[in-house]
């Protein structure tokens, strides 16, 4: 899973993430002299895992299944909700040389501050066997200068967006997936036209197209090979067509009263889903193991599936290996096994986390796969064509998630009533300050 759900916004929201970040180091570092908390003795390994959201590899059972299959190896896995708490945390872990785990995830948007400035602390994977079935922009991501490949790729977030069926019915607009993906197809300012009909249309009392229009504007910019930074390291966000006419067409929905004001995974958004207070959410295929937990049972058979306007590849982790584990070679074997084809396929059956192994994408049981939460959406299909359009090579940067987060924040401005312009001089600000 890979969302970079973040608290960067309200002071107090970051006192708490902040809080609760010295709180995970205070209660990992453990006492005597123990790097990761990994151990082995007498035929016993333990393996610590540090990950956060919905990698998976808890969930779909695999763990327990490699335990079975591994006498002796036992696994100990830490999950953080939040991505940037875990994040600050693991920064403060390894400045420390502390605290870490045996295996840690890596977001595709810390992958580029990884590789440039903590590459010494990561063990390399390049040369391992059996790890060349990746597509080949993902293990390029998580690759440094020399060469040394701190990880190995964990899922993909190619894009659909997903909608309520009875909503849409009762806007008149069409609820087949096939008719509503030509609604918007080719263009996302045909996205937003078709909420501009849902909302005069709508019957149903209270209910606004979108969840937010950061959703929007990250759909939009991860569709292209460059975001926030040149191939040089250099910042080109304000001068990148790509991101403006992205913040401006996310700007018209909020304006235009789209959106019902919830960012992903900020509070708010989960009761939203359960509530029913949205019609359409853009939606990376890790995002469907979310909302079906969080609408709940009661909404199954409502949600359903449509190509997104463009492709896009929004989100994708990665599983390192920390240098002075002592029990690194037991965990590269672990993290080979648990991003290898046949875990890929089967995460994505159990949860929806789409594969980024090359191999896995070409069974049948990721191109067949359906979803019954959602309205029986052939869910391997959709994401598998949308998988064929993300750019070959997308050029990530130090800073990513954190500008991420920050044009998230600006575009919640927006949604509050602050003028684009002023919203955009206040985003601008908050990004160089937190770029140095």
């Amino acid at each position: 899973m890979s969302s970079l759900g973040t608290t960067l916004g309200k002071r107090p929201a970051a006192a708490a993430a902040a809080v609760a970040a010295l709180a995970l180091v205070a209660g990992c570092g453990g006492g005597g002299d123990s790097v990761t908390g990994g151990s082995k003795k007498d035929g016993e390994v333990v393996i610590t895992m540090g990950m956060y959201g919905v990698m998976g590899y808890k969930e779909s059972g695999l763990l327990e299944r490699y335990e079975k299959e591994n006498p002796g190896v036992t696994i100990k896995a830490e999950i953080a909700g939040d991505e940037q708490t875990y994040y600050t945390a693991l920064q403060t872990r390894l400045a420390a040389g502390n605290g870490l785990k045996d295996i840690q995830g890596i977001e595709i948007g810390r992958a580029k501050e990884v590789t440039e400035t903590q590459a010494a602390k990561f063990a390399d994977f390049s040369g391992v066997k059996g790890t060349d079935h990746f597509l080949p922009w993902k293990q390029s991501q998580i690759t440094a200068g020399d060469g040394k490949v701190l990880g190995l790729g964990t899922d993909s977030g190619p894009m659909a967006v997903c909608y309520r069926k009875d909503y849409f019915r009762q806007a008149g607009l069409p609820t087949d997936r096939e008719a509503v993906g030509r609604l918007w197809a080719g263009d996302w300012k045909k996205y937003v036209e078709v909420g501009r009909t849902f909302k005069k249309d709508f019957k149903g009392g209270k209910v606004a197209y979108m969840d937010s229009a950061s959703g929007l504007f990250n759909a939009m910019v991860y569709g292209y090979p460059q975001q926030y930074y040149d191939e040089n390291g250099g910042l080109i966000y304000a001068k990148n067509p790509v991101v403006k006419d992205a913040w401006n067409l996310a700007a018209d929905s909020a304006d235009g009263g789209l959106s019902a004001r919830l960012r992903q995974f900020q509070p708010g958004w989960d009761p939203g889903l359960a509530n029913g207070t949205f019609a359409t959410a853009v939606c990376p295929a890790w995002m469907l193991s979310h909302i079906s937990q969080k609408a709940g049972p009661k909404n199954a058979g409502k949600w359903d599936v449509a190509s997104a306007p463009k492709g896009a590849n929004w989100g994708g982790s990665f599983l390192g290996v920390v240098e002075k584990s002592p029990v690194k070679e037991e965990a590269k074997k672990l993290v080979a096994w648990l991003t290898a084809p046949e875990q890929q396929a089967y995460i994505f059956k159990k949860l929806g986390n789409f594969p980024s192994s090359r191999a896995a994408l070409g069974t049948d049981e990721v191109k067949n796969l359906t979803s019954r939460y959602f309205s029986g959406a052939p869910i391997g299909r959709i994401f598998g064509m949308a998988a064929q359009e993300i750019p070959d090579k997308q050029v990530l940067g130090r800073k990513d998630g954190t500008i991420k987060d920050t044009f998230s924040q600006g575009l919640t401005l927006v949604e509050q009533g602050t003028a684009r312009d002023k919203a955009w001089q206040t985003t601008s600000k908050r990004i160089e300050k937190a770029v140095g």
